[in-house]
């Protein structure tokens, strides 16, 4: 692959550490299909998709798919788009829900909208991954956790509660697509930084109507 397609992030990406990752992303809805794309656009070479939905029409407009993605697992739409920003990236579509046994790369982003999810897939492999991100939005409203060291780990850990407790309704009952995209954004400036040996911020909330970006 022609390097110099990378040339504008050289200072602040290490593109051959980057392309020796395997990452794992599982649910590819709001969050989780950016990430995807932004990572593919990034030079990232091996990745892992893991979601057992279907495209709605709904997600056009909230997850950036496209009409004629509508009806297609969202790993194989997701898929498909990423072999169109670079043809030769490794991917590997799992088009169910996680499973204990599945692997994990170095690198995983949970972009799931259950609680519940969430706690099971840490279980699962929050030994077996270096860099673990969690990207939770309602509205304008998101909440960005990273697990690098043991500090962040047991740090995550108390994030995590009975499904119970949270609130009614899917995390993306009220999404817009902008909210996403910055969602994405953000876990991959943490990644990038952890990249570089820089320590990344935990714990992240951004109240997009209030202009408030906090750090736990």
């Amino acid at each position: 692959m022609n390097n110099s397609r990378f040339s504008r992030q050289s200072d602040l990406i290490p593109l051959e550490r980057l392309q020796q990752l395997k990452f794992t992303i599982i649910g590819v809805g709001a969050i989780g299909r950016q990430v995807a794309i932004q990572l593919t656009a990034m030079g990232a070479r091996h990745l892992q998709l893991i979601d057992f939905d279907a495209v709605d029409e709904t997600n056009v407009t909230t997850q950036s798919y496209l009409h004629g993605d509508i009806g297609q697992l969202k790993v194989h739409a997701t898929a498909q788009h990423l072999r169109r920003i670079d043809p030769d990236i490794r991917l590997t579509t799992i088009a169910d829900r996680f499973r204990p046994d599945q692997e994990a790369g170095e690198v995983t982003f949970c972009c799931v909208d259950s609680i519940s999810a969430r706690s099971a897939i840490w279980r699962a492999v929050q030994h077996r991954t270096s860099f673990w991100a969690d990207g939770r939005m309602r509205g304008e409203t998101l909440r960005l956790l990273t697990a690098t060291d043991e500090p962040s780990r047991s740090h995550y850990a108390t994030t995590l509660f009975p499904q119970h407790e949270a609130q009614p309704g899917a995390c993306t009952a009220k999404g817009t697509l902008y909210t996403a995209n910055i969602a994405a954004g953000l876990v991959l400036h943490q990644f990038t930084r952890w990249l570089r040996g820089i320590p990344c911020e935990p714990d992240q909330l951004l109240n997009q109507l209030a202009g408030e970006l906090s750090s736990c």
